[in-house]
């Protein structure tokens, strides 16, 4: 499995804003004049600047658009068959652990965090998978940390998010925000002591790769305590400088780059999972491209 990221040390403090500098008087009442007004049209530049980028901010923090999820979860099957692993770089690796379940149905659980570049990657093929065996409702649209590697890349949050599936259960915990809290990142999602002892017992070495140092890293998905996915399936790099929506509708170009990372990677999850649910539903389970995959599993 490729690079993940460990969480962030949490902290309540706030991270206080910049000041800025403020000039002299003048000596004269008609410069002074004139350094007012300059003032003045500063002020409202830095008000338009401020309001633009306090919307921005909120718009990241919305209800994701209705027509975004719609071109992640509604992929043709055409593309998935094309695609197949794509240029995934892993796949999830089978364990021998108890069955992880909730309310009677396999448990999908994934662990990661808002800032993380790589958790934002891995949500692309996340949402387009499990969307082939249930419904997301709330996912929210947000964007990876703009100080760390991959700054910025856009993507949705699994925080508040509810998951509906006959056949299957979900569960996201979002460690934490994107928004800077003291030397870290703002808490949001505090993990269940059950959740908590799978991620400690399961993300590192050998059930993910085989680097002692790699432990505790995100993104972390167990898919019913049969499979685990620890890092990045594919390269975060193809994402860059995209915009949401021009990821969405990358997805259904299986000669893109991005349809080759996050649908392939998908493809995998979908094995996984009809692994979980006895091949069910039979229209997406037993399809020549996923029981190819699910034999190399």
């Amino acid at each position: 499995m490729s690079k993940s990221h460990t969480p962030q040390a949490r902290s309540k403090g706030a991270v206080p804003p910049r000041k800025g500098t403020q000039r002299a008087a003048a000596r004269t009442p008609r410069r002074g004049l004139w350094m007012i007004a300059a003032v003045v049209v500063v002020i409202a530049i830095a008000g338009a600047v401020a309001i633009a980028s306090g919307r921005h901010t909120q718009a990241n923090d919305q209800l994701a658009p209705a027509a975004l999820v719609s071109k992640v979860t509604n992929v043709p099957v055409s593309v998935y068959r094309r695609v197949g692993t794509g240029s995934t770089v892993g796949a999830p690796k089978r364990i021998d652990a108890p069955a992880l379940t909730e309310s009677g149905k396999p448990l999908v659980l994934y662990i990661g965090a808002e800032y993380c570049p790589y958790c934002a990657t891995e949500r692309w093929a996340m949402v387009a998978a499990l969307s082939r065996f249930g419904t997301f409702t709330g996912l929210r649209s947000t964007h990876s940390s703009s100080t760390d590697v991959f700054p910025n890349t856009q993507t949705f949050s699994f925080h508040g998010a509810t998951y509906t599936s006959k056949w299957l259960a979900f569960t996201g915990v979002e460690l934490q925000s994107n928004k800077r809290s003291g030397d870290g990142y703002a808490t949001l999602d505090t993990p269940t002591a059950e959740q908590q002892s799978i991620f400690s017992t399961y993300d590192r070495a050998p059930y993910v790769g085989n680097d002692p140092s790699s432990a505790g890293g995100i993104p972390f998905i167990d898919f019913g305590g049969k499979f685990v996915v620890g890092g990045v399936s594919y390269d975060p790099a193809v994402l860059q400088g995209k915009s949401a929506n021009a990821i969405a509708e990358a997805l259904s170009d299986p000669t893109s780059t991005i349809a080759r990372g996050a649908i392939g990677t998908a493809n995998t999850f979908t094995a996984a999972i009809c692994a979980l649910t006895n091949n069910q539903p039979a229209a997406v389970c037993s399809d020549p491209s996923i029981t190819k995959i699910a034999a190399s599993l």
